[in-house]
């Protein structure tokens, strides 16, 4: 979810076809709005998806749930990320969403152009995306005033 902004019921519903090693894509069939949409794919999450296909064969869904025919739910993720925090021992109040937030936010702090952040999450207004732009006091900070360049 971090490495591409995915909402989490975007993540349960993905097949192995959305999956393009080639291009490096993920494909979302129906997001949020019942859009489609591609987001990156990271090589370090391709690295991982390799080795759980490996171990677990999914056939349909990339993560399968009890039944086999379905795919995980979102309260599963949620327990699993909220578990998965207490062992970590994260004492800050965190989501799932969170990591879709954090990614947004650090894409942004890494000077990735607000357009294209609004593309990745599938907004559909610049508007929801700018609730990001908030955040992000550190570029602020690196960006000189003009009148310094004139004196």
């Amino acid at each position: 979810m971090y490495s591409s902004g995915l909402r989490v019921g975007e993540v349960v519903k993905l097949k192995i076809n959305d999956i393009d090693s080639q291009r490096m894509l993920i494909k979302i069939e129906q997001g949020k709005g019942n859009k489609d949409r591609y987001v990156m794919l990271s090589e370090s999450i391709l690295l991982q998806l390799r080795k759980y296909y490996k171990e677990y064969r999914p056939n349909k869904w990339l993560l399968e749930g009890a039944d086999k025919d379905k795919h995980i739910t979102e309260r599963t993720v949620q327990r699993i990320f909220k578990n998965a925090c207490e062992k970590g021992y994260v004492m800050k109040k965190v989501s799932v969403h969170s990591l879709r937030h954090s990614f947004a936010t650090h894409l942004l702090e890494s000077g990735t152009d607000i357009r294209y952040i609004q593309e990745l999450l599938g907004h559909s207004s610049s508007k929801t995306t700018e609730i990001y732009t908030h955040v992000t006091n550190k570029n602020i900070m690196s960006i000189k005033s003009p009148l310094d360049d004139i004196m």
